[in-house]
């Protein structure tokens, strides 16, 4: 064991290049400043709720992202966005953003799904619609036919799900003159031919950061979302051709992750063999065995909450419908269920712990969690309209919830990803701790992120029937416990 003066992780990952497992500085993490190569937006949806107006149509959500580019060079990125049952991709592309430059699109319901239109100027590849009317539509594809997964093969199930945006690189050379803005408009617009994009892109540098926001005009109401920043998810660029799926979440590279938990800081080798999975860094930097939250459902204000719990990797431990580890049911029509233990709180300390609050009833008979982003309402309120929900009932008002990921029910070694060699700093007090030898670290629950979605309605404020309806909404990032041993 070696002792260092080391007070903080930025001082400990100082020591990664001369002490990681892998001999070198590259990992990947989640910035908890916001910025990186790779970001995971947790929920979009065009789902409609009532407007508890009389004979008024209902309410439709729109989804409006942003994706900016903080440095000094141009950029490739992959766009992608996953339906939220399974994490089927929809649709994807390739996105050259201009130093400094900042894309924006709308998600927005078409007549049997969701589709997307853009009025930026950066370049897409293949070009997005400019037009609301006629917008680019999501597909059905990669859940459908041969790729049935039994939840369903109809267009409805893309109105809901999550965006990832993955850096492919830096841009130089033709492709970085072509894609880089004069007077607001790249030269290469709008046709964005860029043959020389693969030769021109080189390693990617990070600070990406961006946002969602789901608005819903006619409930007043809207919910700000920023991603989770994924930081040194690569050393190498990932350009792929437009068209191609890839670069996914599994293409991190190198394999290793740096966690923290507590005043540790864990470095960690994963291995790539036939029994592991290359997405397993990924998925060990989003392992928390807690989610905790609040809920509001105060009936003078006509409160609503709704949870969103999205598994960002879950898809990449199944072989077809059949799970490989960490999580722990196959998937079927009705999903892929995980057992969780959920204890909700008042505000007064008074508690209710339960094994199957949620209804309707899960398959499993237990609170259970089965599809990849899951959206949990509070007294069936339903305040996002998702199709892919299950209800918390409570006779509390308001108060919090804690979601744990490890019950008694789950099968031994489900619910944990075990990793190779790591290394571990104590950063409190200033010391390597060690290095451990595969099987090494564990680290325990589920690779989750999400959010708690509230709503007020109060009503018209006393000034008359119809004057102003006073409708607010607001979002609240879950918060987590890592367990790491």
């Amino acid at each position: 064991m070696n002792t260092f003066k080391h007070k903080s992780l930025y001082a400990a990952l100082a020591g990664l290049g001369a002490l990681g497992a892998t001999g070198g500085a590259q990992a990947v993490s989640v910035n908890a400043n916001g910025l990186g190569q790779a970001l995971i937006y947790p929920y979009y949806t065009v789902r409609s709720v009532p407007t508890g107006v009389t004979a008024a149509p209902d309410a439709a959500y729109n989804s409006l992202l942003s994706v900016v580019n903080s440095t000094a060079s141009a950029k490739a990125v992959k766009v992608r966005f996953l339906e939220g049952r399974n994490s089927r991709e929809v649709l994807d592309f390739n996105l050259y953003l201009s130093a400094k430059d900042v894309w924006t699109a709308a998600i927005i319901p078409t007549t049997d799904g969701g589709g997307i239109f853009t009025a930026d100027k950066s370049c897409t590849n293949p070009v997005v619609s400019s037009s609301s009317a006629s917008p680019t539509v999501f597909v059905n594809y990669a859940y459908s036919g041969s790729n049935d997964d039994k939840a369903g093969t109809s267009l409805d199930r893309t109105r809901e799900g999550y965006v990832e945006i993955i850096e492919m690189g830096n841009v130089i050379g033709a492709t970085a003159t072509a894609v880089t803005h004069v007077n607001g408009v790249p030269p290469a617009s709008p046709a964005c031919s860029l043959p020389t994009a693969s030769a021109d892109t080189v390693p990617g540098t990070g600070g990406l950061f961006g946002s969602i926001t789901l608005i819903n005009v006619l409930k007043g109401e809207d919910f700000g979302l920023d991603p989770v920043a994924l930081d040194g998810f690569s050393s190498i660029a990932l350009w792929f051709a437009p068209g191609d799926i890839k670069p996914d979440l599994s293409n991190v590279n190198p394999k290793t992750s740096v966690v923290v938990s507590g005043s540790n800081v864990f470095v960690t080798d994963w291995p790539v063999n036939p029994t592991s999975n290359t997405v397993d860094p990924v998925s060990a930097v989003l392992m928390h065995n807690n989610v905790y939250n609040e809920f509001v459902l105060d009936p003078s204000t006509k409160s609503g909450t709704d949870w969103v719990v999205n598994f960002p990797t879950k898809k990449y431990y199944y072989s077809g419908l059949t799970v490989l580890k960490l999580f722990q049911s196959n998937f079927t029509a009705t999903g892929a269920c995980d057992d969780v233990v959920v204890t909700q709180y008042d505000r007064e300390e008074r508690t209710i712990i339960s094994q199957t609050s949620f209804s309707p009833p899960p398959p499993t008979l237990t609170d259970s969690l089965c599809w990849e982003t899951n959206v949990i309402s509070y007294n069936s309120q339903n305040v996002l309209g998702s199709k892919n929900v299950s209800n918390i009932a409570t006779t509390f008002t308001a108060g919090w919830v804690g979601m744990h990921f490890l019950g008694s029910s789950v099968p031994a070694g489900r619910h944990q990803l075990v990793g190779g060699a790591s290394t571990v700093f104590d950063t409190k007090n200033g010391l390597t701790i060690g290095i451990t030898n595969p099987p090494g670290t564990t680290f325990n629950g589920l690779p989750v992120i999400g959010f708690a979605a509230i709503t007020f309605e109060n009503g018209n404020l006393g000034l008359g029937p119809g004057l102003l309806q006073s409708n607010y909404g607001g979002n609240f990032n879950h918060k987590t416990t890592t367990d790491v041993q």
